[in-house]
C-alpha cells in the first residue's frame, strides 16, 4: 500500500540506508532515470550515480542520519541532484532537468541510524519561465539585443569596476544613415527588417563578453570590455564595414543596403561616469554624421579632440 501511494506522486522518492543502499526507488524515478526499480533497489547508489560520491553529499547524508537534520538542496545553488535529461521545449535551454531536493530522516526500528528519504521536485518549468521573464525585461523585442535599461545598468557596473580597478572598456554608438528615407520609401515593416538584420550583425561580430544593445530608434550601442581606444577603433571599423556589406531583402524581393555612422568613447580619468561616456560617444557620432556619414570617430577626452578612423 505504501509503495503504491509513493508511485502515484508527481515527484521522485528515494530511500537510502546508512550504507547508501537504495531501499526504495519510486515510479517517478524510474520514468525519469530510465532505471527500473529491480535494477537499483538493493544496490549501492554510487554504482549508478558516481557523481554523487562527493564530500558534500556524503556529509549531508551523515548529517541527516546522525543529527536528524533536514537538508534542502536548492535549484538556484545546485541546479540538480540527479542528471535526468530535460524534455520537450525545455531541452533547448537546459541539458538536465532542474530540481529542488530535500533529504529528511526516516526512523527505522531495525536500524538505530535510520534511513534517509530523498525527495526530488522537477522545477524546470518554473526556472524556464523565470529566466525567460528576466530576459524579456532586459531584451529589445524587435532586434533581440539588450534594451536601453539593461545597457544603462551594465554601464554603471563597468564604470564602478573601472573606478576600483582601472579596467579598460570602450563604448560605441552607431546610427543608421538616412534611416527616415528607408521608412518613407519602403515602409516601416522594411525598416523593422533592417533593424533586425543590423542587430544580427552586431550580435554576430562581438565577443561573448561584450554587450550589444538597441539604444533607441535606429541607434545601437556596443560595450567592448577590456578594450583600449586603438582596439575599439579597429573593432568599430570592422563593424562599420560588415554593416555596409549587409544586404536586406524582404519577402517581395526588395533589397537594400545601409550604412552607419559610429562614435566611440573610452573610459578614462576624464570620462568616469556613465553620462560622460554616453555624451562623449554621442559627440563623436555627431562628428561622423557631419563629416559625411558612414565613418568612425573617436572622442579623445584628454585633448578634447575628435580622432577619425584611419582604416577607412
Amino acid at each position: 500500500m505504501e509503495r503504491s501511494i509513493l508511485d502515484v506522486l508527481n515527484s521522485g522518492i528515494v530511500i537510502l540506508d546508512s550504507h547508501y543502499t537504495v531501499i526504495l526507488w519510486n515510479h517517478w524515478m524510474e520514468i525519469n532515470s530510465g532505471i527500473k526499480r529491480q535494477d537499483i533497489e538493493g544496490t549501492h547508489l554510487f554504482n549508478h550515480f558516481t557523481h554523487l560520491n562527493t564530500p558534500f553529499f556524503t556529509r549531508s547524508i551523515k548529517s541527516v542520519l546522525k543529527f536528524k537534520n533536514h537538508v534542502y538542496l536548492s535549484q538556484k545553488l545546485h541546479n540538480f541532484l540527479f542528471p535526468f535529461p530535460a524534455k520537450g521545449i525545455y531541452a533547448k535551454q537546459f541539458e538536465y532537468m532542474q530540481q529542488s531536493c530535500s533529504l529528511v530522516p526516516l526512523p527505522d526500528n531495525e536500524d538505530s541510524r535510520g534511513k534517509v528519504v530523498i525527495t526530488v521536485q522537477n522545477v524546470t518549468e518554473s526556472v524556464y519561465l523565470e529566466q525567460n521573464l528576466k530576459m524579456m525585461t532586459r531584451q529589445d523585442a524587435l532586434t533581440g539585443l539588450y534594451n536601453r535599461r539593461y545597457l544603462d545598468s551594465r554601464l554603471d557596473e563597468e564604470i564602478k569596476r573601472y573606478n576600483r580597478s582601472h579596467r579598460d572598456f570602450s563604448f560605441l554608438m552607431l546610427d543608421i544613415d538616412n534611416f527616415k528615407k528607408v521608412n518613407d520609401n519602403l515602409g516601416h515593416p522594411f525598416g523593422d527588417l533592417v533593424l533586425k538584420e543590423l542587430g544580427t550583425v552586431c550580435s554576430g561580430i562581438i565577443r561573448g563578453s561584450d554587450i550589444a544593445a538597441r539604444f533607441g530608434g535606429e541607434e545601437f550601442a556596443v560595450v567592448l570590455l577590456d578594450t583600449p581606444p586603438d582596439g575599439a577603433l579597429t573593432f568599430a571599423e570592422r563593424l562599420r564595414r560588415a554593416i555596409e556589406e549587409m544586404v536586406v531583402t524582404n519577402e517581395d524581393g526588395q533589397s537594400l543596403s545601409v550604412t552607419v555612422s559610429i562614435g566611440l568613447a573610452c573610459v578614462s580619468e576624464d570620462i568616469n561616469t556613465t553620462a560622460d561616456l554616453i555624451e562623449g560617444a554621442d559627440r563623436a557620432l555627431y562628428v561622423s554624421k557631419k563629416n559625411g556619414k558612414n565613418r568612425v570617430t573617436l572622442y579623445d577626452a584628454e585633448k578634447h579632440n575628435m580622432i577619425p578612423s584611419k582604416s577607412r
